[in-house]
């Protein structure tokens, strides 16, 4: 263990740690020339004082969304006498219609914000302060699938528009999860008039060429060799291209050679520093889950430690559920909470989702089980999983009896 005098010492590794931040906004981002300009074309109309079309934004966590948005949010702020003003928005802070309005009114109107009034008179100082000189408010949402009252949120802003003479009102949503619209209600779906920009996994080149290019500036020269960097990226594709994750691991790497008091990170801590970074980044995820998603893992991961109604397919270590036992446990559980359950439908997109974020695998069975049935597979040791949800969901305390 390290003593407070090592650890104040000069690092043997890092030179320039707040370059691998995933909040750390590179002059050049690698990989996304294509999104960047669309989403500057999303903003255009805006800048010139005309209403432009909302812009959904999709995509895994990690390739680079918001670093996209707030990297083209940087080049507005540089463009004088712009008629745009600009709201960001991180919707995990500001997760109701409420507060989301609060903040907006808050980065245009300080003053105002401060004196406690609600939604509908921050909704008419909005659109007197937007009209008074024709100006456009651009209102980034980022997370945007985890505002409780979505709705009325979508429903509230685009509304705006109907309601002023001059100027208006531009939402760009950024989400994880490509079927979020598909849970709004159709009265704000019809409002929202949106193009929508899917960003893609980088892959094991690409994530290479962002990792060099941060340790060419986070890192002492010659202590990330090529290996190393290759080795990460590589890894990080497989788990489904996240940059996040790709410098996760080099700074985790970076971090046990400090400690060691090492001059450069070998193979052996990069390869420790992988299995650590996967195992948080999956928590998080786990954590990030919409209530419902979090329900259908936790019963998966149940019927993975042997709680099932029906027997469970073995292959050497691995197990598989039958989808149907899957549903009817969530079912259990979400009335043993007071909740109600989805549908058969949510549940399958719901499974889905969770299969593209690497947490489960499913696949049909084919002829001779059951008929045809989906069969689903947890990723992740259950025991965890479990622990987990069950800090998340019930306090620690465990599923309700159901």
């Amino acid at each position: 263990m390290q003593t407070l005098n090592e650890m104040l010492a000069e690092s043997t590794i890092f030179a320039k740690r707040d370059v691998l931040s995933p909040y750390y906004i590179p002059k050049r981002l690698i990989a996304r020339s294509k999104e960047i300009h669309s989403i500057e074309k999303a903003l255009a109309p805006s800048l010139r004082g005309e209403r432009g079309r909302n812009l959904f934004i999709y995509g895994k966590t990690g390739t680079g969304k918001t670093s996209c948005t707030r990297y083209v949010l940087d080049e507005v702020k540089a463009i004088p006498n712009s008629r745009a003003k600009i709201s960001y928005v991180n919707c995990k802070i500001y997760n109701s219609r409420y507060k989301v309005f609060n903040k907006v009114v808050s980065d245009h109107l300080p003053t105002y914000a401060k004196r406690g009034y609600g939604t509908v008179d921050h909704y008419e100082k909005l659109t007197s302060w937007i009209e008074e000189d024709s100006k456009i408010l651009v209102v980034i949402l980022d997370e945007v699938d985890v505002v409780k009252d979505l709705d009325d949120l979508i429903y509230t802003l685009t509304r705006i528009n109907s309601d002023i003479r001059a100027g208006g009102v531009t939402i760009i949503g950024i989400s994880n999860r490509v079927s979020f619209k598909e849970t709004l209600d159709p009265r704000s779906l019809s409002t929202l008039y949106e193009t929508e920009l899917v960003f893609p996994p980088y892959y094991a080149t690409e994530l290479y060429e962002i990792l060099k290019d941060r340790v060419a500036s986070g890192f002492k020269p010659g202590t990330v060799d090529e290996e190393v960097m290759h080795f990460i990226a590589a890894a990080a594709a497989k788990d489904g291209g996240d940059a996040r994750m790709a410098l996760k691991v080099l700074t985790r790497a970076g971090e046990m050679a400090d400690e060691k008091g090492a001059q450069s990170i070998t193979i052996k801590e990069a390869q420790e520093a992988s299995k650590q970074a996967d195992s948080e980044i999956v928590y998080e995820v786990v954590g990030m889950l919409p209530e419902h998603h979090k329900l259908v893992l936790y019963s998966i991961a149940l019927l993975t430690k042997g709680g099932g109604s029906y027997k469970k397919l073995t292959d050497g270590s691995d197990t598989y559920l039958f989808s149907g036992e899957v549903y009817n446990r969530y079912r259990s559980i979400a009335e043993g909470m007071g909740k109600e359950a989805k549908g058969e439908r949510w549940y399958r997109k719901y499974v889905s989702e969770m299969e593209m974020q690497g947490l489960i695998l499913s696949f049909e069975s084919g002829k001779g089980i059951r008929g045809h049935t989906k069969l689903i597979k947890l990723m992740y040791p259950p025991d965890k999983i479990k622990e987990v949800l069950e800090a998340d969901l019930f306090g620690g305390s465990g599923a309700p009896a159901g």
